[in-house]
């Protein structure tokens, strides 16, 4: 089964590799990986996914939680989750298949970026399912060029939220 990790991590050199060591030298896949900063430039998130049973999850886990740089872990898919992925995805498309591009572009409740003589670029926020679905039905409209997937992100329903247990305090240096 498919698990979306959220990992809050201190924003520090070597933290990301860390996390990915961990995968490796186990022997686990990373089916997506995305990190940015969060309010607190202290701390960065990393939204992951992976495959596994509910005991390898857990062994993810716990896993995780024991690196040094970790200063929380959620196993997100044990909640009410929203996910979402951004594609964008640029097609050649004959001017006769054009209106048909646009009308799935439509369905999905993407945006046309650009279009030039004979290639659009298209921009759609979604659930995998659906982007996965997006593509196939771009690529009967035309060729497909490039795909550009930012992976899963997600973020837990209700009051239920990814917070540091303790954020740690930021060393800066005297000023001189």
């Amino acid at each position: 089964m498919r698990h979306i990790i959220g990992i809050l991590l201190q924003n520090e050199a070597g933290a990301l590799i860390r996390v990915a060591s961990l995968f490796s030298t186990r022997g686990y896949n990373i089916e997506s990986l995305n990190v940015a900063p969060t309010d607190d430039p202290a701390v960065s998130r990393v939204t992951l996914t992976t495959k596994g049973s509910d005991a390898v999850i857990q062994q993810i886990v716990s896993q995780l939680c024991k690196l040094i740089d970790a200063v929380n872990v959620e196993d997100m898919t044990r909640h009410k989750h929203v996910e979402r992925e951004l594609l964008l995805i640029k097609v050649r498309v004959a001017p006769q298949r054009e209106d048909s591009l646009h009308g799935a572009v439509a369905r999905a409740g993407g945006k046309v970026l650009s279009m030039a003589a004979d290639c659009h670029i298209v921009e759609l926020t979604s659930g995998e399912g659906q982007i996965d679905s997006f593509i196939r039905e771009a690529g009967a409209c035309g060729q497909i060029l490039e795909v550009l997937r930012s992976g899963v992100v997600g973020i837990s329903r209700g009051e239920q939220a990814l917070h540091p247990a303790v954020v740690p305090a930021v060393i800066r240096e005297p000023a001189a």
